[in-house]
């Protein structure tokens, strides 16, 4: 009997472990075969893919999407060709680089020549490519380019002492983007018009200067001027937005060509919190802004002495050729007399980011260096207002900058020698509009204000002011509250509205005193485009707290004749 049951236990025992084992092993292969559908759909996942399951802001600092293509084939070719591309290129580059180094001159030179130009037998090496999807009726691509070459360059430099000097151009590494335009396309071959190229992305370009027998460091300031006209030259002769045009069918190719497309008109507003570089006392920061690094179309702001939280009100205007691609560029500098300025911070905003005809009013974080995209170090905010004018806009827009408006209507007047309100024109003579007018200002509300009492209250009241003509008003004072509302309205004459600006500063009045609790500053521009707006602005100088105003223009036009 008990053989019979260790029999059936056995058996049972047999079973339950032939099926546990079966189960077991079917189940590892769902596994396997999930884990294998899933290794295929991730070898199936595309770049846009990955950027959908893991945002940008989570990428580790040495991820990097690349759309460029390698290259290979092109530089075993290229290593082969270039003795020849050498001997060619070298006489072409030398008689279109030749006039441009001269058009940037530094004035202690009498000329500044090349007496020998090879390229050297080291084959730059393009690492990518890839094409541009644009609007324009063509084909567009860049190709990125490295090139550490050892090519033979001497400058021939004569001062107007009667020194000659041979500068021997040495060390070039350059890296950079070129872009290939190819069009229009037309039904003829090779199917495309011409082709333009320009360096579109200029990452890097170093060299060392030396004098040929002797010691460039005797005359002093001659090799910072000298590089930065090499510098300038090849800024103003290759790099985007210039582009070179090569016809390859008969043909007008005029609309290739570099042609200004529109202003760009830039206010510098004010700047908060800079770093501060002096040992002793402020840093006395002045502003230096461009689109394109070139001497004669960089701006710089005067100094303010002594201030971390410069105001400056400062208009400028720059030509642009190209809306999509360019930026602006603002670089904040300490000011150290006699001595090379110290940058403080700098800042870069995209014109494709302008909405042509409106202005925006923006406030950027400077930074250390612009191709270092995470520097999270403080170095302070620069306030700037901008406005995109294309040319030929319509819809009735009018640029207010293009008027002369250095003046004051008052001042106008006086120059003119007349009543300034004679509106029919004279003559040849140009009419000038000032910019003239009433001004009302209504202080609606405050939200969110920083306590300053021990309560946790504040009985706060707002000072409106005109900075240049100085004239002031202020609101009632709303006792124990965070959240005041005033409704009020002030009326300001305004005798120059392009360049005057409106402060309002919050105090939480005290019956022995008051407590700053913060201010905003605001420009003129967009009130007199818009005519009239209504917006909250946050507080400078607060822990929190926004304003809310509504602004509106009256014009009072006065003209005068001008020659």
């Amino acid at each position: 009997m008990s053989f019979v049951a260790g029999l059936v236990i056995g058996l049972v025992v047999g079973l339950a472990l032939i099926v546990a084992f079966v189960r077991s092993e079917n189940a590892r292969s769902k596994q396997r075969s999930e884990l294998a559908g899933t290794i295929a759909a991730f070898a199936r996942m595309t770049v846009e893919d990955s950027r959908k399951l893991l945002s940008p802001e989570f990428y580790p600092s040495w991820v990097v999407f690349s759309q460029r293509q390698k290259l290979t084939w092109l530089n075993l070719h290229l290593e082969k060709i270039w003795p020849y591309v050498n001997e060619a290129a070298s006489e072409l580059i030398k008689a279109n680089v030749e006039p441009i180094l001269e058009q940037y001159r530094p004035v202690i030179l009498a000329s500044l020549t090349f007496s020998k130009f090879t390229l050297g037998t080291v084959a730059p090496q393009f690492t990518g490519i890839s094409i541009v999807e644009d609007a324009t009726e063509g084909i567009t691509m860049e190709m990125e380019m490295q090139w550490d070459g050892n090519p033979n360059i001497i400058l021939d430099i004569k001062t107007y002492l009667g020194v000659a000097l041979p500068v021997q151009v040495k060390n070039i590494g350059f890296t950079g983007v070129f872009r290939l335009m190819f069009g229009p396309l037309v039904d003829e071959f090779p199917c495309f018009g011409a082709v333009c190229f320009s360096l579109r992305q200029k990452k890097k370009l170093d060299f060392t200067l030396k004098v040929i027998g002797g010691d460039l460091s005797t005359i002093p300031g001659l090799s910072d001027a000298i590089e930065t006209t090499i510098r300038d030259a090849v800024e103003d002769s290759i790099t985007w937005p210039v582009r070179k045009v090569i016809p390859i069918l008969p043909g007008d190719y005029t609309d290739l060509e570099l042609k200004p497309v529109g202003i760009l008109e830039v206010k510098l507003v004010q700047a908060k919190d800079l770093t501060n570089k002096d040992i002793i006392g402020k840093s006395d920061p002045f502003a230096v802004l461009y689109v394109r690094p070139l001497r004669d179309r960089m701006k710089k702001g005067r100094t303010i002495n002594n201030q971390l939280n410069p105001v400056w009100n400062e208009h400028f205007e720059f030509v642009i050729e190209d809306a999509s691609t360019q930026h602006l560029v603002v670089k904040i500098y300490d000011d150290e007399g006699l001595q090379a300025a110290e940058l403080i911070g700098c800042a870069q905003i995209r014109l494709s980011e302008l909405q042509p005809g409106k202005v925006k009013d923006v406030w950027l974080n400077l930074v250390k260096d612009l191709e270092i995209q995470r520097d999270n170090k403080n170095r302070g905010q620069v306030q700037l207002e901008l406005l995109y004018c294309p040319n030929g806009m319509q819809n009735g827009f009018t640029n207010p900058f293009t008027q002369k408006y250095t003046e004051t209507s008052l001042e106008k007047v006086f120059n003119s020698g007349a009543d300034g309100r004679d509106v029919v024109e004279n003559g040849d003579k140009r009419r000038e509009v000032i910019v003239r007018g009433v001004l009302s200002v209504t202080v609606i509300s405050a939200e969110d204000l920083a306590p300053t009492d021990l309560m946790g209250k504040a009985d706060p009241y707002v000072v409106v002011a005109l900075k240049k003509t100085e004239s002031k008003n202020k609101t009632r004072v709303v006792n124990e509250s965070l959240n005041p509302v005033w409704n009020q309205t002030f009326d300001f004459v305004v005798e120059d509205g392009l360049h005057d600006m409106l402060i309002l500063e919050v105090w939480d009045h005290d019956t022995f005193g008051k407590d700053y609790m913060g201010r905003c500053i605001l420009t003129l521009t967009r009130v007199l485009l818009e005519g009239e707006y209504k917006d909250a602005f946050p507080l400078d100088g607060a822990k929190s707290g926004t304003i809310n105003l509504n602004l509106k223009w009256n014009p009072q036009p006065i003209y005068r004749d001008s020659s």
